[in-house]
């Protein structure tokens, strides 16, 4: 009897996809938050007004949270290969006609379709995740996406500013949109809608995803149940949830380096700097988060405590510590603070989404999109209500409002229950890690 050939190992295509979505993370933060990093010049050149500058940013957050339903449609019902390729070079030629604008209301216009095609970006990428990525890889995997955004996040204001010495405000945008365009060409070659359909994906690994997903990992497409999802309480819970985090989350993304130019007085340069602090930390909270969220559910089993306890924790911590941060009359012991709070408030997103991917399973692009809808609404207001806030009462009570709606959010994530799904025509229960 011949002794059987050893069986292949499992390739590690999905890892590649994995961090080709890391990548496009990364893009979608570095193309909105270069416009943070430019208000103090467009102000200087434009003369607009705190007021002017606050529509101008709501204007992307609006259609950002308008399309949020319609791009994760475009994901699930063409596929994030062609979905995902459109929408990035769709936001990447908005990013560079921004460059362009020359009134309020032209970049107003400009900024509105750029949230358009950047709406579809993160419940499409997430699409691209759920008919590759292990149940027990979902939460590293949320956690690793997000934080390559943080990180983009993080990286432009040094990056913008550098560049806006060297080339004015315009030269950011224009040289981001064609870091998106050249990515859209790689996903594009590279990308397949299911690992039955790409050529690096070996047998092992075949079977690896379709027995961990308990579903052949075909292609799959169907009509979405709406009528479920949009009428299940658990996703207005989460909807809810997000949206608070959406407020936050958009005053960092937003306003902080304003913020620490007109309350602290910080250069241009120094601003880069100090603007980049918290979002750095918070890309240790997205890994934190994500990662801690599976470890649980992997050692007991519990999907919905898995996931519970770590965003309840994040949402803590970003309420007390955001407290302490603006009652700070030290500028570098503040942004310190503000660095804890973003680090509570960015564990909680892995989670989130990974929640998300948990109870929307083949449909995690539209029930990713309807959560991302109410964040981004929580942006809208954040964008445009700080402006006022800041006009009527100061910095201090902008901030503080954030403090209140960790503590909403604490509360609502008490009922979510991962293991639940929002559609039949599923196992009711998720599969556990």
């Amino acid at each position: 009897m011949t002794a059987s050939a050893p069986r292949a190992r499992p390739t590690r295509t999905r890892h590649v996809v994995l961090w080709l979505t890391v990548a496009v993370y990364m893009i979608t933060y570095m193309d909105r938050v270069a416009i943070s990093a430019a208000v103090p010049s467009i102000q200087k050149e434009f003369g607009f007004s705190t007021v002017t500058i606050g529509w101008i940013l709501a204007a992307f957050q609006l259609s950002y949270a308008m399309f949020q339903i319609p791009g994760g449609w475009l994901g699930d019902r063409f596929g994030p290969r062609r979905a995902l390729s459109g929408v990035v070079v769709w936001w990447s030629i908005f990013t560079a006609a921004t460059a362009f604008t020359w009134s309020a209301a032209s970049m107003i216009v400009c900024r509105f379709l750029f949230g358009m095609g950047e709406a579809g970006a993160f419940p499409i990428a997430t699409r691209s995740l759920s008919r590759w990525m292990l149940p027990s890889e979902r939460g590293w995997a949320q956690g690793v996406t997000h934080a390559g955004s943080r990180l983009g996040g993080a990286l432009t204001p040094v990056i913008a500013v550098a560049l806006i010495a060297a080339f004015g405000w315009r030269g950011p945008f224009i040289i981001f949109a064609l870091i998106g365009v050249v990515w859209a060409v790689v996903w594009f070659w590279y990308y397949r809608d299911s690992p039955a359909e790409h050529r690096f994906v070996n047998e092992p690994e075949r079977e690896l995803i379709a027995g961990a997903l308990g579903r052949r990992s075909g292609p799959g497409r169907g009509s979405v149940p709406w009528k479920q999802i949009l009428t299940a309480p658990q996703m207005w819970i989460l909807a809810a949830m997000y949206a608070c985090y959406g407020y936050s989350i958009g005053i960092y993304l937003s306003w902080f380096p304003k913020y620490l130019v007109d309350a602290h007085g910080f250069t241009l340069a120094k601003m880069g700097l100090y603007a980049s602090l918290p979002l750095l930390a918070g890309v240790l909270g997205d890994i934190a988060g994500g990662w801690s969220s599976d470890l649980i559910v992997k050692r007991t089993g519990n999907l919905k405590m898995g996931r519970r306890i770590v965003a309840i924790v994040g949402f803590i911590v970003a309420g007390s510590m955001i407290m302490l941060a603006v009652n700070q009359t030290d500028p570098e012991t503040g942004v310190a603070f503000f660095c804890l709070a973003v680090f509570g408030l960015e564990l909680t997103v892995g989670v989130s989404w990974a929640v998300a991917l948990d109870i929307g399973d083949e449909y995690a692009g539209s029930v990713s999109a309807v959560m991302n809808t109410a964040g981004n609404l929580g942006a809208t207001v954040s964008a445009a209500a700080t402006g006022y806030l800041v006009t009527l009462y100061g910095w201090s009570t902008a901030f503080g409002v954030l403090a209140g709606l960790a503590a909403v959010a604490a509360f609502l994530f008490l009922w979510i229950d991962a293991s639940r799904r929002v559609y039949r025509g599923a196992e009711a229960v998720a599969a556990p890690a």
